[in-house]
């Protein structure tokens, strides 16, 4: 449709200028003494319109000769500025394929082509960044040489390029190169340098994934485990993990929080920087209970704690796994001697409905026994005797059994009860 409209735009400038030029009898006449020249006026027009290009493209000429020289120094700086932008492509290249040295000389070369432009004249509006992110390839290429002394020449001269505010560069250019470094003092076995790092990125920054996962690691690293129990709920909370890993992180540091209490107010300290969720936890409340029997605390309180893991189990019997049922037997035992008539219905409810689980009659067996009540007490540890796996609570099993054998005065039970008891290896 458009070369239509131009074969008929043609057409008409055609049929214009033949109108115009075939019965135009206009003439021009020059006087110029003593001659006299007249012209027809289509001539005329030829003419001027002939003059008009010729002084056009003479002008055109004369312009790109004398912009020659002009145009050969912008060609050189042109050339200087992609073998700038070569020799840093090839700096992340050779450090993505491990070729650690020649990217450290790639990234000195880019420094030293940006060098060479600056003393051109030559202003790159992203000369900073080029600067800032060369200094940082090689103090990374550094790190992997275990060049400690040159990264830390280029990391300070990357601060240093970042931190001058009169030039235009991204405030993310300056935060990088502190990640990175944060990221190198967790290499070098340093977490309170990497720690140290992290505190001075804006908070912003610091509440971002990568941070959040370099502060986790260094906080561990340290031995601040509160600090990396906060750090874990915040990635838990930004879905940094699964939910399966984010929850076996925040339970195995919430157990290395309970775990560091060495008196009673402690473990209490330590307990209330849980969250419910935490606190519910059965691996979790299990261990803080037995925390609370090592440091002979108040056993009450760590019934009170190890009760929504007691329901949990009664509820679902395959909620809990072998060996968190034994620990929480454990737990319960060193407080039977305490134990009020609450737990005494619950524990007796729990074997009633689960009469086969060997755990729950080691537990109501040995409560039976505080209570002196001796023929339930035997029976009970009998039939766990019979089907514990766990050896501690089968050696204890048996020991109960032999004490109540002398109890009655029945020797040979005692004495089968003793060698039972003796087969087993403490553990």
């Amino acid at each position: 449709m458009r070369a239509a409209l131009w074969l008929l735009a043609l057409f008409a400038v055609a049929a214009a200028v033949a109108l115009f030029a075939g019965n135009n009898q206009g003439t021009i006449t020059v006087f110029w003494p003593p001659w006299r020249v007249d012209l027809s006026l289509n001539l005329v027009l030829v003419i001027l319109l002939a003059a008009f290009v010729l002084l056009h493209l003479a002008l055109r000429g004369l312009a790109a000769l004398f912009s020659l020289p002009t145009q050969a120094r912008q060609w050189r700086l042109q050339q200087k500025e992609r073998m700038l932008h070569s020799a840093l492509l090839d700096a992340m290249v050779q450090l993505l394929s491990g070729r650690f040295s020649r990217a450290r000389k790639a990234a000195q070369a880019a420094l030293v082509q940006e060098k060479t432009l600056a003393a051109l004249d030559a202003s790159l509006p992203q000369a900073q960044q080029v600067r800032v992110l060369s200094h940082l390839l090689a103090a990374e290429s550094a790190q992997a040489l275990q060049d400690r002394p040159a990264r830390d020449a280029h990391l300070q001269q990357a601060l240093n390029e970042s931190a001058d505010r009169n030039m235009l560069a991204s405030p993310e250019t300056r935060e990088g190169v502190q990640l990175r470094a944060a990221r190198w003092a967790l290499e070098d076995h340093d977490p309170a340098g990497a720690l140290i790092r992290l505190g001075e990125l804006p908070q912003g920054v610091q509440r971002r994934t990568l941070a959040l996962r370099i502060r986790l690691k260094a906080a561990r690293q340290d031995g601040r485990t509160l600090e990396a129990l906060e750090t874990a709920r915040l990635l838990a909370k930004h879905r940094a993990f699964s939910d399966a890993a984010a929850q076996s992180i925040v339970r195995g540091l919430a157990t290395e929080l309970l775990s560091g209490a060495h008196d009673p107010a402690q473990l209490l300290r330590a307990w209330s920087e849980l969250d419910s969720a935490e606190r519910e936890m059965p691996e979790v409340a299990i261990h803080a209970a037995q925390r609370m029997v090592a440091l002979r605390g108040d056993l009450s309180l760590a019934r009170g704690w190890l009760l929504p893991a007691w329901e949990r189990m009664v509820s679902q019997p395959r909620g809990l796994g072998d060996t968190l049922r034994v620990k929480m037997a454990r737990a319960l035992e060193a407080g039977l001697d305490s134990v009020d008539a609450d737990w005494l219905a619950r524990i007796e409810t729990a074997q009633r409905n689960n009469p086969r689980d060997p755990n729950l009659q080691y537990l109501a067996g040995m409560a039976c026994m505080k209570r002196q009540l001796w023929g339930k007490a035997q029976q009970l540890l009998m039939q766990a005797g019979l089907g514990l796996q766990d050896t501690e609570l089968y050696r204890r099993a048996w020991l109960a059994l032999a004490e109540l054998a002398e109890t009655r005065g029945d020797a040979e039970q005692a004495a089968e009860a003793w060698k039972r008891a003796a087969q087993t290896e403490k553990v």
